[in-house]
């Protein structure tokens, strides 16, 4: 079971530079491109901070508190891959997520985003979502499905 989380989260980070890389080739020439009218557009954007552009410019302290991030989920999901396949999921996609945006980082010194929702004007990439939906898959799964050991064992 555990080599499915493994190739999950190597699937993550694959498709998240494959499209980052044809973002740099196809989008950033031209800057914008609609993909879905009045939904979605492709717009090549570079950032060097976090989640809405916070924090310009702390790109070393990223990369620490990211690799600390993928280091505690990944050290979760190996422990407690027992779990449910829920948390190991939810696990996955944060840590596939993590690694996406941490070899931007580390590479390019920034992390290309380029998904721009008409409802929700911030530029994100695949690894945002996947982080995204691998958080709320987690709280869900804490808050209605979680059972300690011991409340098992009664």
């Amino acid at each position: 079971m555990p080599v499915l989380y493994l190739c999950i989260i190597a699937l993550i980070a694959a498709v998240d530079q494959a499209l980052k890389y044809l973002v740099v080739i196809y989008v950033r020439p031209v800057g914008t491109v609609t993909a879905v009218p009045y939904l979605l557009d492709l717009v090549y954007a570079e950032n060097r901070g976090v989640a809405f552009g916070l924090f310009q410019d702390a790109r070393w302290f990223f990369i620490i508190v990211t690799v600390a991030v993928i280091v505690l989920f990944g050290v979760l999901l190996v422990r407690y891959r027992d779990r449910s396949r829920m948390f190991c999921i939810a696990c996955s996609l944060i840590v596939g997520g993590g690694i996406g945006n941490l070899i931007d980082r580390i590479f390019r010194g920034f992390v290309i985003d380029y998904l721009q929702l008409s409802f929700f004007p911030p530029v994100c990439n695949f690894a945002d979502y996947c982080i995204t939906a691998g958080s709320v898959v987690l709280v869900i799964y804490l808050l209605f499905f979680y059972k300690d050991k011991k409340e098992r064992s009664l």
